[in-house]
């Protein structure tokens, strides 16, 4: 396999372009850490190698622990470790790569963001094993990428601060609500598999309830973000427009047909984080 099939064969693994979820709340936390301590274009610039280290070294980690699991699933077992389209060597050595440049990129960024990245890289790999014991790994999977606003903030301000934990809060239950639709696809799988998950415990009406309920909480705090960090009130139709997305998305779905789910999960997921990193961009730089 030449290099640039094997980097293309990489990027399907870990689904690259669903780096758009995360990357632009950490841009977020970074941006309203900037209103008020300023930034520099290094700093950006690792702001963005840290984030790409984490999320796709914690994808790697995710197949590899996840690789029989996903050989029984007929929805899994045409992913590239299953199907041997990548080797497990390979697939830990790019793992333990971009876990390095993560590590590497706290350290040009600041003592505390060194300091911390130990439980950020315990976190977003201990998601992995969570599904085997607890329905609430929807939840713990909102923790790893709620990681992504403060570890922004961290970054330029070097110091914490309420307004990235509300952002983290926020990112936290957006992240757990789309979880807990998308494995709606996998409901009778994880039953027979013996697997924990919201749709497996609760049914496909009750996970899309609870979904709903999360969006709702976090659309609830990330209007106290706008409160919080007085931001401009441009904030206010922008967060309109993300509850309206919101919306849209849950009426694709129902119980008795969810073939509109690759719609609802990534087109309006991935819409919302680019909008709201681009509604908070615009109202700091109107302040």
């Amino acid at each position: 396999m030449t290099v640039g099939r094997t980097i293309v064969t990489w990027g399907r693994l870990v689904k690259f372009s669903h780096s758009v979820f995360a990357l632009p709340f950490a841009l977020s936390g970074a941006t309203l850490a900037a209103s008020r301590h300023g930034i520099t274009p290094g700093k950006v610039l690792w702001i963005v190698v840290a984030m790409i280290g984490a999320r796709n070294a914690a994808m790697g980690f995710n197949r590899l622990v996840d690789q029989a699991i996903d050989a029984r699933n007929p929805r899994t077992a045409t992913r590239e470790l299953p199907a041997g389209a990548l080797s497990r060597v390979s697939v830990w050595m790019a793992t333990l790569a971009l876990t390095g440049i993560f590590l590497l990129a706290c350290f040009m960024l600041n003592p505390l963001c060194l300091a911390i990245s130990p439980v950020a890289i315990v976190v977003i790999f201990g998601y992995s094993f969570t599904k085997r014991f607890t329905w609430g790994s929807h939840l713990v999977l909102g923790l790893a990428l709620a990681i992504a606003p403060v570890g922004g903030w961290v970054a330029v301000a070097g110091t914490f601060d309420p307004i990235a934990w509300l952002l983290a809060a926020a990112v936290l239950f957006w992240v757990a609500g789309f979880d807990t639709v998308y494995a709606c696809q996998d409901v009778e799988f994880d039953r027979a598999s013996g697997l924990h998950s919201i749709p497996a415990r609760f049914g496909l009406a009750g996970a899309l309830n609870l979904a709903r309920l999360f969006h709702a909480a976090a659309l609830g705090l990330l209007a106290a973000v706008g409160v919080v960090a007085g931001l401009h009130p441009l904030y206010w139709p922008g967060m309109a427009a993300i509850a309206g997305l919101v919306v849209w998305q849950h009426r694709l779905l129902h119980p008795e047909d969810l073939s509109r789910l690759g719609m609802a999960f990534f087109n309006a997921n991935g819409t919302i984080s680019v909008v709201y990193f681009a509604v908070v961009l615009v109202c700091v730089w109107l302040a």
